[in-house]
């Protein structure tokens, strides 16, 4: 029992070692691929065929295939193009972090795309309308109108995609980037004790993934206040229950 708990701490305090680079891997993909999700709506939102049809191309593609072949033609397909290697972006593109990077950014733009324009059809034309009446400009009313209340029906859908991508970080390992699945791997092959290794890194997303859901349920109550429960006076309840 000694030994078990020993190496699960072992564990535990070596796989914390790679949070850093996943929690950076995920925020850089999300970032990423949040500003591309919101060029990708807008093209679909658009009434411009040459718009609208490559933004569906893009998501159609990126949604159809699995994420583990799209790092893999990006790691491993990019370097057999004799321009790529001699471009300006070969420096990044060699490196299996910004590979791994670029392709969970741009998988996750292709969903993040769908969340935002759902978020953004969601929006009530009346209050547009009433906003446009009031003498409001198309991007003060976008501001204050329309962003706002498409936030508060994509944050639910949102938070999903990003819990998403915390853990397919872990697809990264494949191509030697060490974190936490990475650090798992590489324990596993030295003790060859794969349940309590895995045990450990179970919890640790576990534990990113329930504060990633706890910080979005707070947004959300802070978007819709109709969801804060009221304060109610101690004085309040004796007069309802008189």
């Amino acid at each position: 029992m000694g030994d078990f708990l020993t190496f699960m701490a072992v564990s535990l305090t070596t796989l914390l070692r790679g949070v850093p680079l996943t929690l950076q891997l995920a925020l850089l993909s999300v970032v990423t691929g949040g500003i591309l999700a919101f060029a990708l709506a807008f093209m679909r939102l658009s009434n411009r065929v040459w718009l609208d049809y490559p933004a569906r191309a893009y998501i159609f593609v990126f949604r159809g295939t699995p994420l583990l072949v799209q790092i893999y033609l990006i790691y491993y397909g990019l370097g057999q193009f004799t321009g790529l290697r001699a471009s300006f972006l070969w420096p990044f593109l060699r490196e299996a972090y910004w590979c791994a990077m670029l392709a969970l950014a741009l998988n996750t733009a292709a969903y993040s795309a769908e969340v935002v324009r759902g978020g953004l059809l969601s929006v009530p034309s009346g209050q547009i309308e009433a906003a446009r009446s009031c003498g409001m400009s198309h991007w003060l009313t976008f501001r204050r109108i329309t962003l706002p209340l498409a936030l508060r029906q994509m944050l639910p859908g949102y938070s999903n995609e990003i819990i998403l991508m915390v853990k397919s970080t872990a697809l990264a390992s494949t191509i030697t980037v060490m974190e936490v699945t990475g650090l798992a791997a590489k324990l596993i092959s030295q003790s060859y004790r794969p349940v309590e290794v895995f045990v450990c890194a179970g919890a640790i997303y576990l534990v990113i993934n329930f504060a990633v859901a706890r910080g979005f349920t707070l947004l959300e109550r802070r978007f819709s206040p109709e969801r804060q429960r009221p304060h109610v006076q101690p004085n309040q309840i004796e007069e309802s229950r008189v």
